[in-house]
């Protein structure tokens, strides 16, 4: 993990004292260099690299939620089988390809819905262990999210050897070779990201993990639904800023306001 310098200082302290203004997972930056004023020294060299807002977990009295569906607009191609050039007596001759799984009325699986300005609400599940399997030559889930803090079980169900290759940035990277009966791979995250990782015997063998900060984060259904439950209302007249990502669709980001012992339905079509 790469090292960094935080800065707190009195803009920090009044978004987060503004409630839902700013990011939990936003980075504010900035990069500087000597500065050289007319009669004046050069000033050491500045890094900021990062302030970001930390959200606080409690009991939440007052809440809602946020509930719709992500379709994808038009009517994008879908995804060929993909070849298997290895193993086939366990993984067979094709794999189905899962960057774009739709449904019947192209409903989309496999998009994460997050709220990304959220900074105070129900308390994020640092117990809990994540499963991440790799089952009939795929990973499963295809997007898993697993707390900041929590523990992710990597697992290798096959009869066959697999790898696993994380590209994260802003988390330690793991890339081990996992034998058919081997332990699990255990790790944690202590930064909010989202990342892919892959099998590098298995090409066509990826997922999408997403490291969250906060407990505001689903993946859609087999019919593309999603829900947002026990989401406080946002300070005053406040809003919340609501993301639709996708992996081939790319993302759209909504506003949405939740109101007390309601569901505010918000729907989004993703187009690539």
């Amino acid at each position: 993990m790469k090292t960094r310098w935080w800065l707190v200082g009195l803009c920090g302290v009044g978004l987060l004292m503004s409630g839902a203004v700013g990011s939990s997972s936003a980075y504010f930056a900035y990069h500087g260099g000597p500065v050289a004023e007319k009669g004046s020294v050069a000033e050491p060299f500045l890094v900021i690299e990062a302030l970001r807002l930390q959200y606080q977990g409690a009991t939440i009295v007052e809440k809602g939620s946020v509930s719709g569906v992500v379709k994808a607009a038009g009517k994008p191609p879908a995804p060929k089988p993909i070849e298997v050039n290895q193993d086939q007596d366990e993984c067979g001759k094709s794999q189905p390809a899962e960057s774009l799984i739709l449904g019947a009325g192209n409903e989309v699986k496999n998009a994460l819905v997050r709220l990304t300005n959220i900074v105070k609400g129900k308390r994020l599940d640092t117990k809990t262990k994540v499963v991440l399997d790799q089952a009939n030559c795929r990973f499963v889930p295809h997007v898993v999210i697993v707390p900041v803090g929590a523990t992710l079980e990597i697992k290798n169900s096959d009869p066959i050897t697999h790898n696993v290759h994380t590209f994260s940035i802003e988390n330690d990277p793991i890339n081990k070779t996992r034998p058919k009966g081997g332990p699990v791979v255990s790790t944690r995250f202590t930064l909010p990201e989202i990342f892919k990782v892959q099998c590098d015997i298995h090409k066509w063998m990826s997922a999408w993990i997403v490291a969250a900060d906060h407990p505001y984060n689903v993946v859609t259904d087999d019919k593309g639904q999603y829900k947002l439950p026990d989401v406080p209302p946002a300070p005053g007249a406040g809003f919340y800023e609501i993301e639709f990502w996708h992996e081939t669709l790319g993302k759209v980001t909504k506003e949405v306001i939740v109101k007390k012992n309601a569901d505010t339905s918000l729907s989004v079509d993703l187009k690539k």
